[in-house]
């Protein structure tokens, strides 16, 4: 560690920063007392980074030099590690790494170690991923006892369990992904395993598929489910019909995703150590077992250069491409020396991780760029755009990784890699590149995360009890000046719709350049992803996002272009899909499937009561009490029940005119005349869900447009959203649970625009 120069700039903060900062990185007493500075921090990282360098006696660089290149290179916003090292890098814990795999062998001892190891690593602020295929399918004899196999998703339940006791700086339950091959004999069972209510909440799940499954499923043929410990052909299915499952599955919840198994391993520089079988928990690192990798990101949007917008090729002056080889090759030393600094929880995990050293460089601020350059995400520009970006990250990634190289030696196991037999290199790093998930470094650099489009352009944030503040893009506010249309009046609007692409007032080119996550067609998404992946050693971290609308066709063309385009899995997120979630097992499910012919019931009632008129109220009901904000002041809505089902409701107003609070209450009593009638309360939610107002209210991913509005997010969280509800006033399970701010889907992670929180690290 390099003592702080006394000349030292502080860092520049934005609001927003600051709270990030403040919440989750600043290092604190035991008494919870802040004892460092936003350059505190900076300067620790840097200099625990930089003092690496003294171990290299070929290094072309100064320790005490290269702690202020990479305290500049962090405070300027163009690079930032991922959040264990920010948090802590020159600190007692010093473990730097964000995620991690370990294997799950076909033995009670083998699986209880690796019970043990997560939990180590939960505990020291990573996250885990599994391959549960080694596991003998359920029903299959134990010679050692005689008995039979309890499977893969029995175990799975375990791990689940244990990470739910072990909590991350006493908020954060660890983050998992869990994988299983598609020919695995369980892999039904697998697929279906989040139909249950509250099952698996601590787990991501991804079925890996094969190339001989693909195309089984492009030639509608039938394949193999193969016993992972005899080799035994158990059972064939009809490919298709599991394809098609999976993709119902994604259009009811988002649970499971896919990852292309064989592409990946495809990509793997050192098959001689084995096969990767899973991947970090957000799937964009695929890892061999006990292998862990250090992740940071470039922050494009600091590299544009003004003037050029309109020449035939913008992005050629328009961005500073000899500062960003700069950072590239800054970058990847930076991400070299945090393997040396960190201390990991496992021998066997630093041995593995020395071995190959693998390092993956990503982007954020992607978005940014495209709004300044003024080229639209939905376009060829833009895909072209992406991809020429992110192949010259990767050249000079792959050049500076051979410069360490010389200076320090390859990674030990190079030798035996592709690299050697195709005499590439050497390197020093058996991968250079990943694109991760930036929720929380976006929000301290002030830019779009990852690859994805922007979410919102502005969106209001509530502070106190009716005071709201919006939050406007800047470049979006920028092009607004510059167009002479700013206007208070106009961001209100902007927040009340989510998007400007119906406000035909506004410019068509604005329109076409200024597009949100839910205004660009799938396909898009997609692409850009795949954009990406062409020049990225590991994965892409990326949502496609999907309007509710969206059909189960949508989804099945956009996971077979997933397959075409050469992406090595895909995450898609349907907006509100929990909403007609069926909750089913055994004979519910072949109801679900089409199996039978019978007809469902609705909200608890029997055939001969729906429709039998109003039901008479009982002396005694159960219910909850909710207080959700509204325009027009904070509603308090009790919902009483009648076996589980939804029976009346009644709305109330604080400190609203007589006028406001009739109306509650009139709504309140046809809501519960529906009810009682036995009209489903899905039937009820879609009849009063977006009605608007004068005064809507930023919650979650959109609005709460209105009284009307506010009970039917009550109503569809509780009944038809698929998350349980704690205690009776908790309807916030989407919430963050460090400041209780909306969580956001992105990136294939819930995280908190607020604070930084993410589900994922």
């Amino acid at each position: 560690m390099f003592t702080m120069p006394k000349n030292l700039p502080q860092p520049q903060l934005k609001p927003n920063t600051e709270v990030v900062l403040q919440k989750r990185y600043l290092r604190k007493d035991l008494s919870g007392k802040q004892v460092e500075t936003p350059r505190d921090l900076f300067w620790r990282v840097a200099s625990c980074i930089a003092a690496e360098e003294a171990k290299y006696n070929q290094s072309t660089c100064k320790g005490d030099v290269l702690a202020r290149d990479f305290y500049d290179l962090m405070t300027s916003w163009k690079f930032l590690p991922n959040s264990p090292t920010l948090m802590n890098a020159g600190t007692d814990l010093g473990q730097l790494s964000a995620c991690f795999v370990l294997p799950v062998g076909d033995s009670i001892e083998e699986i209880f170690d690796a019970v043990k190891y997560a939990a180590m690593i939960h505990k020291s602020g990573g996250g885990t991923g599994f391959s549960f295929s080694r596991l003998r399918p359920k029903d299959s004899r134990v010679g050692s006892t005689g008995g039979v196999a309890s499977g893969p998703v029995s175990f799975l339940r375990i791990f689940n369990t244990a990470t739910e006791q072990v909590k991350q700086g006493g908020t954060r339950r660890g983050a998992n992904m869990g994988i299983l091959r598609v020919d695995h004999p369980d892999i039904l069972e697998f697929i279906r395993a989040k139909e249950k209510e509250g099952e698996f909440n601590n787990f991501n799940l991804s079925v890996g598929l094969t190339e001989v499954f693909m195309r089984a499923v492009e030639n509608d043929e039938h394949y193999d489910l193969v016993a992972p410990n005899s080799g035994e052909v158990i059972n064939r299915l009809r490919a298709r019909e599991i394809f098609e499952l999976l993709v119902k599955k994604a259009w009811q919840s988002g649970d499971p995703g896919i990852v292309f198994l064989d592409r990946i391993n495809r990509d793997n520089p050192t098959p001689d150590q084995g096969e990767i079988e899973s991947t970090n928990p957000c799937g964009e690192q695929p890892l061999l077992p006990y292998e862990a990798c250090n992740l940071g990101s470039i922050n494009l949007s600091c590299f544009y250069v003004p003037g050029h917008n309109d020449a035939a090729d913008p992005a050629r002056d328009g961005i500073d491409w000899a500062e960003l080889k700069r950072v590239v090759h800054l970058s990847v030393r930076f991400l070299d020396n945090v393997i040396d600094a960190s201390r990991f929880p496992l021998d066997s995990i630093t041995e593995t991780v020395r071995k190959n050293r693998k390092i993956g460089l990503g982007v954020m601020g992607f978005a940014d760029l495209l709004y300044q350059l003024e080229m639209a995400y939905d376009s060829q520009q833009g895909l072209e755009l992406g991809e020429r970006i992110m192949a010259f990250i990767q050249e000079e990634g792959h050049k500076a990784s051979a410069q360490l190289a010389v200076e320090r030696g390859a990674f030990p196991a190079y030798a035996t890699s592709v690299y050697a037999k195709k005499k590439l290199g050497p390197y020093r790093n058996a991968t250079v590149t990943t694109i991760a998930p930036t929720g929380t470094l976006s929000i301290i650099a002030g830019c779009s995360s990852g690859v994805e489009p922007l979410f919102a352009l502005c969106f209001t944030r509530n502070i106190l009890d009716g005071e709201r503040l919006v939050e406007v893009n800047p470049h979006f506010e920028a092009a607004l000046a510059d167009a002479g249309l700013f206007s208070h009046e106009l961001m209100d609007a902007v927040v009340a719709k989510g998007s400007i692409q119906e406000m035909d007032y506004l410019p068509a080119k604005l329109r076409k350049v200024f597009v949100t996550a839910m205004d660009i067609a799938p396909v898009w998404h997609l692409r850009m992803q795949a954009a990406f992946q062409r020049h990225t050693d590991n994965a892409v971290s990326k949502t496609v996002n999907l309007t509710n609308s969206a059909t189960e066709q949508d989804i099945f063309d956009i996971y077979w272009l997933a397959y075409q385009e050469g992406c090595k899995g895909v995450t898609v997120y349907r907006d509100g899909c929990k909403s007609i979630q069926v909750l089913a097992t055994g004979e519910g499910q072949k109801k679900m499937d089409g199996e039978s012919g019978a007809e469902p019931v609705q909200s608890g009632l029997s055939a001969a009561q729906v429709g039998a008129g109003v039901r008479k109220r009982p002396d005694i009901v159960w219910g909850f009490t909710q207080k959700v904000p509204t325009g027009l002041g904070v509603m308090y809505l009790t919902v009483n029940e009648v076996d589980g089902q939804p029976f009346e409701v009644f709305a109330t107003i604080g400190k609203s005119g007589r006028s406001i609070t009739a109306k509650a209450e009139a709504i309140g009593r046809l809501v519960s005349l529906a009810l009682r009638s036995g009209v489903h309360v899905r039937d009820v939610v879609a009849q009063i869900k977006g009605i608007g107002g004068e005064h809507p209210v930023f919650r979650g991913k959109g609005l709460l447009l209105s009284i009307p509005d506010a009970i039917a997010w009550v109503l569809e969280k509780r009944y038809l959203k698929d998350e349980h509800i704690g205690d009776v006033n908790d309807l916030q399970a989407q919430n963050c649970p460090e400041c209780g701010e909306p969580l956001v889907f992105q990136e294939g992670c819930l995280i908190c625009p607020g604070c930084g929180f993410s589900r994922c690290g």
